[in-house]
């Protein structure tokens, strides 16, 4: 596999002096064993960046080809897709941007529209967690702080998702019948308490296990993430199997972002097709690139179906709820956020000072 190097633009001769200033090329990449084991990949040989250069050189990798940048650059795309479709929604669809209404000449104001702060908590969830995916597959090779520290925030931005999605599904997608069984009563909490668990239980993975990693370093991540959304998309899947798909648009988008989440899963879970050819799928078409390529599309379809279910659920969504039990729920949004954020911290403080005592 040719090493590629990142070069400034040819845009005009003036200009390339400033350029080359400012964008300097990059090392080449280099082979796995040119870097240490916890920035390895199994079964990627090559296009590695190597360890130890300066913040500037690896933002500017953006630009360059290595084994990491089909993965920055699917969610890169994917939360500025999210942020376009959103504004263009609430500009034409949504009556209010960010769940905010402007009142007639006689009004107070600005005025809350209680009714979308959950779409608006989703789609801050969703831009969350691709952006902090970004930063960790972009910077992690700074060094072995680093890697730790942008992992775990990915692990966040996970957890916030998930209970983003949660929130969102329970409020606009969800039948009526659903909501008033035991498990709609329970779902928020319960949600919360799950996107918690997997975001620690992820931390703890990461934190605690080694190269070559153990198959239950995989399960550890995979089991908590598996059961939290089975809960998550409970309310989709009760709609799917009693509702009818014909005079329901967004049903069909439920139904598709249900088969990618289970796909992207898979490429999760499995390390193909880098498995049968090691070194061939380096660069382009390695599972975890694969895995971030159909996430994203999913994001997307999950994200217009919810854009669907919040037109049809937005008249009697106070009514139904009432605006205190609104507010609540959206109250608990940035409770999650701050307990994953401060279980990350711990967990990273304390795996810190235990590999301090171990080096003396």
């Amino acid at each position: 596999m040719p090493r590629v190097s990142f070069a400034p633009p040819s845009m005009c001769l003036t200009f390339l002096p400033v350029l080359g200033r400012l964008l300097p090329s990059l090392p080449p990449t280099v082979q796995d064993v040119d870097v240490p084991p916890l920035f390895r990949e199994q079964f990627i040989l090559s296009g590695y960046r190597p360890v130890g250069l300066s913040w500037r050189c690896y933002v500017l990798s953006l630009l360059q080809i290595h084994n990491e940048t089909l993965n920055v650059w699917s969610h890169l795309l994917a939360a500025v897709c999210v942020l376009m479709r959103f504004t263009m929604f609430t500009i034409l669809r949504g009556g209010g941007i960010l769940g905010f209404r402007l009142q007639g000449p006689e009004g107070q104001g600005l005025s809350v529209d209680v009714s979308s702060l959950p779409l608006v908590l989703y789609v801050f969830s969703a831009v969350t967690y691709l952006s902090c995916s970004v930063a960790a597959h972009l910077l992690q090779s700074h060094s072995e702080q680093a890697h730790y520290s942008l992992f775990l925030l990915d692990y966040v931005g996970v957890a916030v998702y998930q209970y983003g999605c949660a929130l969102a599904l329970c409020l606009y997608s969800a039948e009526a019948a659903w909501t008033r069984s035991m498990l709609g009563q329970i779902f928020l909490p319960a949600a919360a308490l799950l996107a918690w668990l997997s975001c620690t239980a992820c931390c703890y993975a990461k934190l605690h296990f080694r190269r070559p990693y153990p198959l239950h370093k995989k399960l550890c991540q995979v089991v908590p993430m598996g059961v939290a959304y089975l809960l998550d998309i409970s309310p989709v899947a009760h709609r799917l199997a009693t509702c009818s798909w014909t005079n329901n648009s967004a049903l069909p988008l439920h139904f598709l972002q249900v088969v990618l989440f289970l796909l992207s899963a898979f490429f999760f879970s499995c390390p193909i097709p880098e498995r049968f050819s090691p070194g061939r799928y380096d660069i382009v078409g390695h599972s975890h690139q694969l895995f971030h390529i159909v996430l994203s599309f999913c994001t997307l379809a999950q994200q217009e179906a919810l854009f669907r279910d919040f037109l049809w659920r937005r008249p009697a969504l106070v009514r139904d709820f009432g605006e205190e039990r609104l507010l609540l729920a959206c109250a608990s949004f940035p409770c999650l956020t701050l307990c994953c954020a401060m279980t990350a911290l711990a967990m990273r403080r304390r795996a810190r000072t235990q590999r301090t005592k171990e080096q003396r």
